[in-house]
C-alpha cells in the first residue's frame, strides 16, 4: 500500500526543541492502514515504511498516535535539513508499507 498526502510537519509536545518532528498520515488512510495490518504490529505498534519528502527517501517506522487518531511518521533531520523544512512547513509525503 501507498499513500501520497500533504501535511504540516509538527513537534511532539513532550520535546519542544525540534528532536522529535512528524507529519500525521490522513485520518482514512489511517483506518485502512490499520485494516490492512491488523496483528502485524511490532513494538509501540509501528510499521515499516519507506518515506519520501521531496527528493529524500528512506525507510524508517510510522506509530499510531491515539490522540490525533492517525498514524504519523518521524521526520529526522537530515531529511528536513536536505529538504529545508521547519515545524509548521506543509510538504507532501509518500509512504508506502513495507512487509506486507
Amino acid at each position: 500500500m501507498k499513500v501520497e498526502f500533504e501535511s504540516e510537519l509538527w513537534i511532539w509536545d513532550a520535546r519542544r526543541d525540534e528532536t522529535w518532528t512528524f507529519v500525521s498520515l490522513p485520518v482514512e488512510a489511517s483506518e485502512e492502514i490499520r485494516d490492512l495490518t491488523a496483528g502485524q504490529r511490532r513494538g509501540f505498534g509501528s510499521l515499516r515504511v519507506r518515506a519520501t519528502v521531496g527528493r529524500s527517501s528512506w525507510t524508517t517506522s510510522v506509530f499510531p498516535d491515539s490522540g490525533r487518531k492517525t498514524y504519523v511518521l518521524p521526520v529526522k533531520r537530515a531529511i528536513r535539513a536536505a529538504e529545508s523544512l521547519t515545524a509548521g512547513d506543509l510538504t507532501t509525503v509518500t509512504v508506502e508499507l513495507l512487509d506486507l
